[in-house]
């Protein structure tokens, strides 16, 4: 048995394996809170205020935010193939660069089609900084104690917008939105850059031949029936997350409350997603990877409805959110170790990619498609029913994504 087969003595510290670079996680932690706070959840505390200030329609600048997520589908295939080759210090120290001149060209974007250039220049960022590519280097240096490192960076991950939402609002209250922009990609800049160059230094280790499924060609497993069954259960469901937290402000908006009161429900989400990922282990132990698709998918759909059902008061809005957040924290984990609950570890990083590919993709769609279906669904409220029936189908094809459960030779 190879240390690579060997389980992890560290924990998720990687104090165990001298293989495993000691500050990857940490720095990891950091800059995953950093860029999902900066580049992704700014967005829906500022887009009004971009198009107040501006005079674009909110569709428009909506749909820009959703041209970086079709970027970053579409390169999240080959970026998944680079990483199972060279490793992710190039990947992200690069992804870091391209998210500080994203939005640095973001803010300064005098009409909408530099507007949505920046964006499609942060849609690369995000497939080379976000999860993917985190989730590709912690399966490869901890397996198989990777649930515990990945835990630990999504843990820490999940309160992105726990502290960015309000720091944003509190920013923008003072600055305009431009400035607001400038200041969080200076921020970005300095708590990434160095980061990624400096703790991803290890060797990047071969994948390991551990279990017999791994032998699979990654096109076969690509066309087999399980495969695409959750690849479509994944993309519905994130359709369905990313349009939530997208409109959740504009929802509260609508209803009286303020940008600050609406900022802080969004962020109290991300608390939630810490405290649900301290439950996955658990959960990942006590369920098979088929029933657990299925509760967390339709849990999702459930707080969605909850959303659209309840007006306040304000504390119970709270609630909601935690509990919304708790169920995201989870489906973050669930999609992480989708491939290797069912196909192993030897080609990760290309059948993640794959794999989130549609996901990211109905994600991307979810923000346009959710402010043009507002107009005739006849408000947000509307909307919100609608998000929770697809969450809801969802759930109704996750149980059919169950396969071979895969066999590890070294335990």
């Amino acid at each position: 048995m190879t240390d690579l087969d060997a389980p992890a003595r560290g924990a998720a510290t990687g104090s165990g394996d001298r293989a495993r670079p000691r500050a990857a996680l940490p720095a990891l932690c950091l800059t995953q809170i950093t860029g999902w706070g900066i580049v992704y959840y700014a967005f829906p505390v500022l887009n009004p205020e971009i198009t107040h200030a501006t005079g674009w329609p909110a569709g428009a600048t909506t749909a820009a935010f959703s041209l970086a997520l079709v970027v970053s589908a579409l390169a999240g295939i080959r970026v998944g193939r680079i990483l199972d080759r060279y490793g992710p210090r190039a990947v992200m120290t690069t992804g870091s660069l391209l998210g500080t001149a994203s939005l640095l060209l973001v803010a300064v974007a005098p009409n909408l089609h530099v507007f949505c250039a920046g964006w499609a220049l942060a849609g690369l960022a995000m497939a080379t900084t976000f999860y993917q590519p985190v989730f590709a280097a912690l399966t490869r240096w901890w397996y198989p104690d990777h649930v515990r490192a990945l835990t630990v960076v999504t843990l820490v991950g999940g309160l992105a917008s726990t502290v960015f939402a309000p720091l944003t609002a509190l920013l923008v209250e003072h600055l305009s939105w431009r400035h607001t922009y400038l200041a969080l990609a200076a921020l970005l800049s300095v708590l990434t850059i160095p980061a990624h160059a400096l703790a991803l230094r290890a060797p990047w280790p071969p994948a390991s031949p551990a279990a017999p499924n791994d032998a699979d060609s990654t096109s076969s497993v690509a066309r087999s029936r399980p495969f695409w069954l959750l690849a479509a259960a994944f993309a519905l469901s994130a359709f369905a997350m990313y349009a939530v937290v997208v409109a959740l402000v504009p929802l509260l908006l609508g209803r009286g409350y303020s940008t600050p009161q609406a900022a802080w429900v969004l962020g109290m989400g991300g608390a939630g997603q810490t405290l649900g990922r301290t439950l996955y282990a658990t959960l990942a132990r006590r369920t098979s990877a088929t029933v657990r698709t299925t509760i967390l998918i339709a849990l999702g759909g459930l707080t969605t409805a909850a959303f659209a059902a309840i007006p306040g008061p304000y504390v119970l809005l709270i609630i909601v959110s935690v509990v919304a957040g708790m169920v995201r924290g989870n489906l973050t984990l669930l999609q992480a170790t989708a491939v290797t609950d069912r196909w192993g570890t030897t080609h990760y990083g290309r059948l993640s990619g794959l794999l989130a590919a549609p996901a990211t993709t109905t994600a991307a769609l979810a923000p346009f498609a959710s402010a043009a279906l507002t107009v005739p669904l006849g408000g947000y409220r509307a909307m919100f029913f609608l998000l929770a029936a697809v969450s809801v189908a969802a759930g109704f094809i996750a149980p059919w994504t169950a396969t071979r459960p895969v066999r590890r030779a070294c335990q």
